[in-house]
């Protein structure tokens, strides 16, 4: 399991690790049911603060992503294949509208942004 983490960007670095895991869910290389390291392994490899991977862990738990057994650790849920629940879909919404919108201030059409989202999709499901 490969991290990177940039100690000088503005995103919040348990935000960075929490993307990072969600991306490595999509990709496979995370399958449903499997373990993730300790709060305090990963803290260690990664060099920061318990207390940021467990903010991380906590995040992805409310997005339902992964299961925090106490005094277990932490699972990969099995996602539903029937796709999101509508409160899964309205928080991606959430999340996008904003970057879409940033998109169309910057100056980009409809069909860029459709471009650099398809381009993204490739990346995370071709590897």
């Amino acid at each position: 399991m490969f991290i990177q983490i940039e100690p000088t960007s503005e995103v919040p670095i348990y935000t960075q690790l929490a993307n990072q895991l969600i991306e490595l869910v999509a990709t496979g290389t995370l399958k449903p049911n499997e373990a993730l390291p300790s709060v305090r392994s990963l803290a260690a490899d990664l060099g920061v603060n318990m207390h940021t991977v467990n903010k991380a862990y906590h995040e992805l738990e409310k997005k339902n992503i992964i299961e925090i057994i106490p005094k277990s650790g932490a699972i990969i849920n099995s996602i539903s294949a029937n796709g999101p629940n509508d409160m899964q879909m309205d928080l991606i919404k959430f999340y996008m509208k904003p970057l879409i919108a940033e998109s169309i201030v910057y100056g980009m059409d409809e069909e860029q942004i459709l471009s650099i989202t398809s381009s993204i999709i490739s990346e995370i499901t071709e590897g």
